[in-house]
């Protein structure tokens, strides 16, 4: 694989060594031309001629699908992952006394929107972090006869630990609960599939490691369970009738569409298409081996300097694109300083230092922030 071919497509790499995509990513020069086109039109034409964007819209429908395994009439868009947890959450038909599962280690959006609804009765267990690690043993441990879902993190943000979705889904599965998953952090970096993973509901945005533009997001439903979700979510474009205004009709789209309550942040989906147009012509499979032997190169470097790596490091099948280290020598802000004086976009939270490559980053670029760090 060239992987210089795809690089020449991120003009950030002229300026910094981008290490965040666990935060936002830059976008490459196709998503920029992919949302410059639209702006152009809109500018020129307003709403005139404007169904090829929604051509356009659909073949992102396609190639989210595609990506994780799924059909169309299962992915919708969402203006965010945390808007897609609401959907999930205020969805599931609580019954008083029901608990969900989720984990210590959760991103706040995959908190608060169960917390929301303690005062309709529903308990949220959240499972407890060991080592940066998350149990299976104590995941199922935590279900009861009231458990109504377990809703998780394919990779834990503050860690980078990756949950085993296949075991957690056969549990799920076997429990009769619902299984919800947060892939922001994992989504455009790791393999993933729905089916195989058994999973009822996933939600992704797109502006950390799809490489694509805030505001845009990847809702994705079971078809089989699309009927036993409410949809809190109702508007003018969730019916079947959506484009006659004259005539009402609560009668919902029988497919995902449904939770698309009103216009699309069209300039947003435009770039998200070109994003995952590009990742799927690489190949997620390459992508994630190319990011592991880059994380791999990083942790051995770091290890060689003394610094502790918080992230997985035994097994490679819990490992993700995220590095997270320590130093006993030094602080946190001072290696972030170190780092960010000479171009190198990272995260410095709670006394750890994030980085976070993609498949355009060098081992040479890595090599230099191991140099540059005491």
């Amino acid at each position: 694989m060239d992987w210089q071919k795809w690089r020449t497509l991120f003009p950030v790499t002229e300026r910094y060594i981008y290490l965040n995509h666990a935060a936002v990513s830059p976008i490459s020069c196709r998503t920029q031309a992919a949302m410059n086109a639209f702006l152009a039109h809109t500018t020129h034409y307003g709403f005139e001629d404007f169904e090829p964007w929604f051509d356009q819209i659909e073949s992102c429908r396609g190639l989210a699908a595609r990506l994780i395994g799924a059909s169309t009439d299962e992915i919708a868009f969402t203006k965010n992952t945390t808007q897609g947890l609401i959907l999930a959450a205020n969805g599931i038909q609580w019954q008083d006394g029901d608990n969900v599962i989720i984990t210590e280690a959760e991103f706040p959006a995959n908190v608060y929107p169960w917390w929301n609804l303690k005062d309709l009765g529903l308990e949220t267990r959240m499972v407890a972090e060991k080592d940066k690690r998350i149990l299976l043993d104590d995941i199922e441990a935590a279900i009861d006869d009231k458990t109504r879902a377990v809703s998780i993190s394919h990779v834990e943000f503050a860690s980078g630990f990756r949950n085993d979705l296949h075991q957690i889904g056969e549990i799920c599965q076997t429990k009769n609960l619902w299984f919800v998953v947060d892939a922001i952090q994992s989504l455009g970096v790791l393999d993933l599939d729905v089916k195989a993973c058994q999973i009822d509901i996933l939600v992704a945005d797109g502006h950390k490691w799809l490489l694509a533009p805030e505001g845009a997001a990847i809702f994705y439903c079971n078809l089989q369970k699309l009927d036993l979700l409410r949809n809190t979510n109702v508007g003018w474009a969730s019916v079947i009738n959506e484009s006659d205004f004259l005539t009402l009709n609560l009668t919902q789209k029988s497919n995902a569409g449904r939770f698309e309550e009103g216009s699309y942040n069209t300039v947003g989906l435009c770039g998200l298409q070109a994003s995952l147009s590009l990742l799927l012509e690489i190949g997620l499979a390459k992508i994630e081996q190319r990011v592991l032997d880059l994380t791999s190169h990083l942790i051995s470097h770091l290890e060689e300097k003394g610094y502790r790596i918080l992230s997985p490091t035994d097994h490679r099948d819990e490992r993700s694109g995220i590095v997270v280290f320590q130093s006993d020598r030094f602080s946190s802000d001072h290696l972030y300083q170190i780092l960010t004086h000479n171009a190198v976009a990272c995260t410095n939270r709670g006394g750890m230092i994030r980085l976070a490559p993609h498949f355009y980053n060098t081992y040479q670029e890595l090599d230099f922030v191991s140099q540059i760090l005491p």
